[in-house]
């Protein structure tokens, strides 16, 4: 389960990016997410994935 509180949940999927997965489309298919629906979840709190970084910043 994901946490709702988009803070936090910035920083799962950083932590997750970080410590298991190689890219965002790895974690996304991995936990069953879409893609379009996280990017969008995390740019409205003004946080765009770099994938150079494989992070959001």
């Amino acid at each position: 389960m994901l946490p709702q509180d988009p803070i936090m949940l910035l920083s799962f999927i950083n932590t997750r990016l970080r410590d298991e997965y190689p890219s965002l489309d790895e974690l996304c298919a991995s936990l069953d997410l879409d893609r379009s629906d996280l990017e969008s979840q995390l740019s409205a709190i003004g946080f765009e994935y770099v994938p150079s970084l494989n992070q959001f910043k």
